[in-house]
């Protein structure tokens, strides 16, 4: 990124330094948001990712897999012929407000400074983690051909959307499994208005997202605070 810059670090480390963060993992087989910070951008994930976040889950009734999406090997199968759309969308009013989940076995989540899906592919033996409270603003039914039904999800963090569509299944007397999903917003940021796709990750078109993101940022005082606290260095997030 430096060479396409053009800029000249003459050798100097201390120079080449660029502090980038994101704003929480997203899963590996998922698409969508993820916020990233530059710089003192860094600092700021924390406050401008207090929001919710939004999913647009794909389900599949009947199969369970251990990673509950469709990555994993298939550990159970069971018919669904009886679930109806009604059934469906009685069971979401279940796992809506403040509830307790319990996280799946592979995610982000660490044991002794490892990520506990590490440990898994590993080999090594993990305990599922207890149940935890988290918080669901709203769950609505999108579309529903089953075996497939579609969810929209907004939720806060430390949730799950593989863990909620495998809850969905077993209250359904069946199981299921995530098949597609994407994070369609993150605190203030948006899919639609704000994610930077894939072919436009170079110099130019990082400035420009960042200078689109800039907005958002929390006020105009902390962003005169932010660029005259240290001269030259970017403080910006996206």
């Amino acid at each position: 990124l430096f060479a396409e810059a053009g800029v000249q670090t003459k050798g100097n480390k201390r120079n080449q330094v660029l502090k980038i963060g994101h704003g929480g993992t997203l899963d590996s087989a998922a698409t969508g948001v993820l916020v990233v910070g530059i710089g003192k951008g860094t600092k700021m994930l924390g406050t401008m990712l207090a929001g919710s976040k939004k999913y647009t889950a794909i389900g599949m009734l009947g199969k369970a897999t251990d990673t509950l999406d469709a990555t994993g090997k298939v550990t159970e199968e069971k018919p669904y012929d009886q679930v109806t759309k009604g059934d469906l969308e009685n069971v979401l009013q279940k796992f809506t407000g403040d509830i307790m989940q319990v996280p799946p076995l592979y995610s982000a989540l660490k044991k002794n400074g490892e990520r506990l899906s590490t440990l898994v592919k590993r080999g090594e033996a993990v305990e599922a983690k207890p149940a935890r409270p988290v918080r669901v603003y709203s769950i609505s039914l999108q579309q529903f051909q089953p075996p497939l039904f579609t969810l929209d999800v907004e939720c806060g963090g430390g949730f799950y959307v593989r863990s909620l569509v495998s809850d969905i299944g077993k209250e359904l007397s069946t199981c299921a499994t995530v098949q597609e999903l994407t994070r369609t917003k993150q605190g203030p940021f948006t899919l639609e208005e704000h994610a930077l796709q894939e072919d436009k990750w170079t110099i130019d078109g990082i400035a420009q997202s960042l200078e689109h993101c800039t907005a958002l940022l929390l006020g105009e005082p902390a962003r005169k605070k932010l660029k005259t606290e240290h001269a030259g260095e970017t403080a910006v997030i996206c």
